[in-house]
């Protein structure tokens, strides 16, 4: 694998792991919320529904941190090792 693909991927893995704690920072005050007081807080929805959007909501926030890991991987080096407009990590 090449030097950029190695940085774009770990990139990907920085997308996926913030993706990770946004999933974390959301569902935990939710889940918080619906087993204290499942009738004031679950807008109306079963356990089944609330089943559904976790996993829609996990695999679109999967998708997301992919795809913003992969594009601020590549923009990041075109900046960095294309353009050059950070001199100073290129000290000779």
């Amino acid at each position: 694998m090449s030097k950029q693909g190695i940085y774009i991927s770990l990139f990907v893995l920085l997308g996926v792991l913030v993706s990770f704690l946004m999933h974390a920072g959301i569902e935990i005050p939710v889940i918080y919320l619906l087993v204290n007081d499942f009738a004031t807080y679950s807008l109306g929805l079963t356990w089944d529904a609330w089943y559904t959007i976790h996993a829609v909501g996990s695999v679109v926030l999967l998708l997301l941190g992919l795809l913003v890991g992969f594009q601020q991987g590549r923009y990041w080096w075109r900046v960095i090792y294309v353009e050059r407009r950070y001199p100073w990590l290129f000290k000779q």
